[in-house]
């Protein structure tokens, strides 16, 4: 089934091309069906860059999924155009008295700021708290996980003493969990970042669950018992050059950055990168929509009048 977007969103073009099906709101307005509402609070600079990146994500999935794209009003966005944010994007004030089937909060290049001075801080701990009754499940990425945590649990991110960069082999933990159904023992993904939050202090945190890990990564993937809440600690969306433009970007600063790991072949950064993480990616999406979204969405969230009266 489709992704359904704002008709003119520039993702939607190299969506087709990659042969994903894409909706607008005017063709989707005519389809008998109830499309599972995800929003998307995008918080990384790139903001085009990590629209197509979810969205090719969300794809794989036999639902039809309707995308809103939402973002913090108390943040300039340096890097994305006014245009572009007023055409496609809401804000909290927006959708505040609605529903949301499903919730992303990505990530963002945060991670030596102190929660508290993030200038867009209390305005995502006001969506995070709306999100508790009003999302079914809400799916953190890598800072947006940390933030999650942190406001949720208390947790606090540590800095590591090295960047973890790269792409890491994971261990599959609690395999009978529905959000890892599928996966291999062991699998790959990207990370990039400097912080950290231990096992150990997940762990003994009976709230949560640990569903994948590294042993030199640490965990990649938590929940809480009942799944409302989804914490990733990497970037399964990634694309295949994503670390590539990273790690460049680094070098033409000058900055001290290592090579990403197990990512160029031979280590050789003029050959292309390896893309080893899609398929794991789609299927942890995938169960995410299936079994914390769409089969856990509570009944009075659907609209079933129009279901009703064609019995």
């Amino acid at each position: 089934m489709p992704i359904k977007t704002l008709a003119d969103l520039p993702a939607n073009a190299i969506l087709e091309h990659e042969n994903i099906f894409v909706m607008d709101e005017q063709r989707a307005s005519h389809q008998d069906i109830r499309p599972i509402k995800i929003g998307i609070l995008n918080l990384m600079p790139l903001k085009e860059d990590t629209e197509l990146q979810l969205l090719r994500s969300l794809s794989n999935t036999p639902l039809q999924v309707d995308v809103t794209f939402l973002m913090v009003k108390s943040h300039h966005s340096k890097h994305t155009s006014k245009s572009h944010l007023n055409a496609f994007y809401e804000t909290y004030e927006d959708i505040k008295d609605t529903n949301l089937d499903g919730l992303i909060i990505t990530g963002a290049p945060l991670e030596f700021n102190r929660y508290e001075d993030v200038d867009y801080w209390d305005e995502l701990c006001m969506i995070m708290e709306w999100s508790k009754t009003h999302v079914t499940s809400t799916f953190h990425l890598c800072w947006g996980a940390q933030a999650g945590l942190y406001y949720h649990y208390g947790i606090e991110k540590q800095v590591m003493d090295r960047k973890v960069f790269g792409i890491y082999e994971h261990h599959v933990r609690n395999r009978k969990v529905p959000l890892v159904r599928g996966f291999d023992d062991i699998f790959l993904a990207p990370h990039s970042r400097h912080t950290e939050i231990p096992y150990e202090v997940i762990d003994k945190n009976k709230e949560l669950i640990i569903l994948a890990d590294s042993d030199e990564a640490g965990v990649f993937l938590c929940m809480s018992n009942d799944g409302h809440q989804i914490f990733v600690m990497g970037h399964p969306e990634y694309d295949r050059v994503t670390l590539d433009r990273e790690y460049k970007r680094d070098l033409d600063k000058g900055l001290d950055i290592q090579m990403p790991v197990n990512y160029y072949p031979d280590n050789d950064i003029n050959k292309k990168p390896l893309l080893q993480w899609r398929a794991h990616a789609n299927t942890l999406y995938s169960n995410w929509l299936n079994y914390y979204v769409y089969q856990q969405t509570p009944y009075e969230f659907i609209d079933s009048n129009r279901f009703i009266k064609k019995k």
